[in-house]
């Protein structure tokens, strides 16, 4: 890439990093190494030793690295700022779930040129197109292959790499491709000779003959022939003329091939590797649903214990949690608070021995990234709040001065009282949930009030006094279904309450365990809790709940879940409920229809178990399919279920928001979860596996391993939809292996279907080795000849490692299902 190299050669930042530095390697307060560190001459890899000169190892890829942050914006760096100038250091934040990489350098001057030159470099591979991240791909593997770095390889070192590549191929047949490359007659290949070597090694016949069996002479596609090919092949159908003239323009690489609009096989091939010939239908990747309904209609991409990067009992707590799932596309993500010193609030998991952080700093962090990475629709602060009167005062005061104008704290004007505001109504805005003293209809009251006798209200206000032994608002219950690490819950079911008294009398709040009045803040910590304490307590009588903090939240109230007839009969469109992932299941089991339509009323959230200590995660499908909207997960665990919520909220622009389907929707829907009946049409579906493409060792510290590939198709949706199927696997073969297998699937609702495909490593034992996988809703599937481009275990793109599929859906018309 010869601006690349002209850059390198030229820009006075890159050749200072290519000369390499002493820097402080930061992992915590107490953990500072001076390393060397140094840009290798392709310009794509940072290499560090213990002292320049000494032996060297990769520390990173440029391709690897999301964006470089100042010291400032670092939690760690911060913590160091009496030892070092925050402007000597700086973050390498990396793509995924790898950790950042915290740098401190000897001067200002020198971080600058650090960062300067990392940014350029970021950009320039950012800005990178299809066929630029081919060639640097390539020159990144005749790097590796030319052991002896003399810009030539020979037969030896392309032996070599071949093994570095995945590829057992018969030495004599191997010895060929080479001598037919080597056009110098060198014994080695140079540059171009090297390209056409690959080339040679990557033919795809079965690409070939599928453009052979559309081109009348086999050497181009003419523009009817294209069109046929889309129309027939892809089910581009009335759009496919108009389309066949866009993506000749877009991906034929010759100019005179764009004039006479026809396609090569090269311009094919090119369309078929795009996003335009991917398997995710490319409409689906902006927004392109409706935002202007409830935001109870929609799956809402949701964290749990967002503050955790790690396990769930002594894991560390940090900003940086935060940061990541709002990177994610997260829109709810939790907050829960607890008395710190000197009166400031800290956030952490509850009696356990995870690390603290303070609730502003919290705050701070969301404000900054709230709205400025993937989505500006509106943010859930899920708020667990354990804090004393005193500090959920500073709490209230944290909210309004930090998160300013983005906190919502009126209702949304010309809103009717009926049911929420949509997604597109509360853009830009943070939304607290919590428990709340009042009613939304009493709060819209107090303001119109307000309105009308400001003085009157003032002089009134100053009067009056809360009495601490008193509820200031006739609720029948509190306290919302806590999560674990908060106050336990009763062990007997709660009796149901009364209806709510409409006249304005208050009455005395009482503990569930004990029965006696709740005269002061005391938090029940364990199952031996003694209900006397409560006599015996010395602390100064305050409500439960600060009116400040309660003032704050609007639509998202918390209560607790007694039974769907109660919720119908008391609760209103603003109040969510919490359920644990047990509870949330029996419900479904036990009264699925009931959950459907509680769903097409009330939002729902739904959290992780307390059992699941190291932070694993549930099957999110199996909560999605009975409309539950807030399905909160450890983002920091890579995983199946992960892979499972990536996939469903990759669609609408990744903005966190996915509309449910529309019989999820009716508060009179007859969808039951586990027994769905008409009006529902089942789909059969047929994946033919075709072939794969470069893709990447299990462990690629192991130069002679080559992996053993097979490919996994899997469905997740309503239980009977659930299942699998694989092919068989190719031996020795991970460079071009090829199946030509057909799955097939019969899916009864595929509205509510997500579709797994994962390449393995087949091995003797149960479980397969992880190569790579790609995971999206049935409804952003593409059919026809499709890519499947892979992605690793977090996500990230395996860039050029891909499946090439056919896809073919059909109507099941003799398929029967209970």
């Amino acid at each position: 890439m010869a601006s690349l190299q002209d850059r390198l050669s030229t820009d006075q930042d890159l050749l200072l990093m290519q000369e390499g530095m002493m820097m402080r390697k930061v992992r915590s307060k107490n953990w500072k190494k001076l390393r060397h560190f140094r840009l290798q001459n392709d310009g794509m890899t940072v290499w560090h030793a213990r002292q320049a000169g000494g032996r060297a190892k990769p520390t990173f890829s440029i391709s690897d690295v999301e964006r470089i942050r100042l010291g400032h914006d670092s939690e760690l760096l911060r913590n160091l700022a009496e030892e070092f100038p925050l402007e000597q250091g700086f973050t390498i934040v990396f793509h995924g779930r790898r950790p950042n990489l915290d740098l401190i350098a000897n001067s200002v001057e020198e971080a600058q040129s650090w960062m300067q030159g990392l940014q350029l470099l970021v950009d320039f591979v950012t800005n990178m197109d299809q066929q630029e991240r081919l060639d640097q791909w390539l020159r990144d593997w005749f790097q590796r292959g030319d052991k002896n770095q003399d810009g030539r390889m020979s037969f030896q070192e392309v032996q070599r790499l071949l093994h570095l590549m995945n590829v057992e191929m018969d030495r004599e047949y191997a010895l060929s491709l080479f001598q037919a490359a080597d056009v110098s007659q060198s014994d080695t290949l140079e540059g171009e000779e090297f390209v056409q070597f690959y080339k040679a090694l990557t033919k795809r016949t079965e690409v070939q003959e599928l453009f052979e069996n559309f081109s009348s002479d086999g050497q181009k596609l003419t523009l009817l022939e294209f069109v046929d090919f889309l129309r027939e092949e892809q089910k581009e159908q009335d759009r496919a003329p108009d389309l066949a003239l866009e993506l000749i323009n877009r991906y034929e690489p010759s100019d005179s091939g764009r004039l006479r609009h026809v396609l090569s096989v090269d311009g094919f091939l090119s369309y078929l590797c795009s996003k335009d010939g991917s398997i995710f239908n490319p409409a689906c990747l902006p927004i392109y649903q409706d935002m202007t309904q409830p935001m109870n209609h929609y799956f809402i991409n949701s964290s749990h214990n967002t503050y955790l990067v790690a396990d769930q009992l002594c894991g560390q707590s940090s900003i940086e949690g935060y940061i990541r799932a709002l990177k994610r596309g997260c829109r709810c993500v939790e907050v829960d608070v607890w008395d710190g010193p000197s009166g400031e609030p800290v956030v952490y998991h509850g009696h356990t021995l995870t690390s603290r952080i303070l609730f502003k700093d919290v705050l701070a962090t969301v404000a900054q990234y709230a709205f400025q990475v993937t989505s500006d629709y509106p943010l859930i602060l899920s708020l667990e709040n354990h804090c004393t009167w005193e500090q959920q005062e500073t709490m209230a005061r944290y909210l309004t001065e930090i998160l300013g104008e983005q906190l919502l704290s009126t209702t949304v004007n010309g809103m009717p009282l009926n049911q929420l505001p949509s997604p597109e109504q509360l853009r830009g805005k943070i939304l607290l949930k919590g428990k709340k003293l009042t009613t939304l209809e009493e709060d819209i009251e107090e303001e119109e009030n307000e309105e009308l006798q400001p003085e009157l209200e003032r002089e009134q206000g100053s009067e009056v006094e809360l009495d601490p032994f008193l509820e200031p608002e006739p609720e029948p219950e509190l306290e919302p279904e806590l999560e674990p690490g908060h106050e336990p819950e009763p062990e007997s079911e709660p009796q149901e309450p009364s209806s709510r008294s409409k006249d304005k009398q208050e009455k005395v709040v009482k503990c569930p365990l004990s029965g006696l009045p709740i005269c002061c803040q005391i938090m029940v910590q364990t199952p031996s809790f003694n209900p006397e304490s409560l006599l015996l307590s010395k602390q100064i009588a305050k409500p439960i709940l600060c009116p400040a903090l309660s003032a704050l939240v609007v639509y998202l109230k918390s209560v607790s879940f007694y039974s769907f007839t109660h919720s119908k009969e008391h609760y209103h469109f603003y109040e969510i409920s919490s359920f644990s992932e047990a509870k949330a299941k029996n419900l479904i089991k036990e009264a699925g229809n009931e959950f459907v339509q509680h769903n097409a009323w009330q939002l729902s959230r739904v959290y992780p178990s307390g059992l699941r200590t190291d932070s694993s995660n549930y099957n999110p499908q199996e909560l999605w399919i009975a409309g539950c909207q807030m399905v909160a997960m450890n983002m920091q665990t890579a995983g199946l279920a992960m892979d499972i919520c990536d996939g469903l909220f990759r669609q609408n622009g990744g903005c966190g928001y996915v509309l449910k389907p529309d019989f999820l929707r009716d508060t009179q829907s007859s969808f039951h979860p586990h027994r769905p009946i008409s009006p529902f049409q089942g789909k059969r579906l047929l994946v033919q596996v075709i072939s794969g493409q470069q893709l990447p060792k299990v462990d690629d510290t192991k130069e002679r391993s080559i992996v053993d590939p097979l490919v996994k198709v899997e469905i997740f949706g309503i239980r009977a939809d659930t299942t699998w199927k694989e092919t068989s696997y190719v031996e020795n073969n991970g460079f071009n292996p090829y199946w030509g297998q057909t799955l097939c699937f019969h899916v009864l609702v595929p509205e509510l279907a997500v579709l797994r495909f994962v390449v393995k490593d087949y091995n003797w034992r149960p479980r397969h080795g992880f190569i790579g996988q790609f995971t999206l809703p049935w409804t952003c599937m593409q059919q026809g000849y499709r890519h499947i481009h892979l992605l690793s275990r977090d996500g990230i793109s395996l860039h050029p490692a891909s499946i090439f599929v056919y896809i073919c859906i059909r109507e099941d018309l003799g398929q029967e299902k209970s």
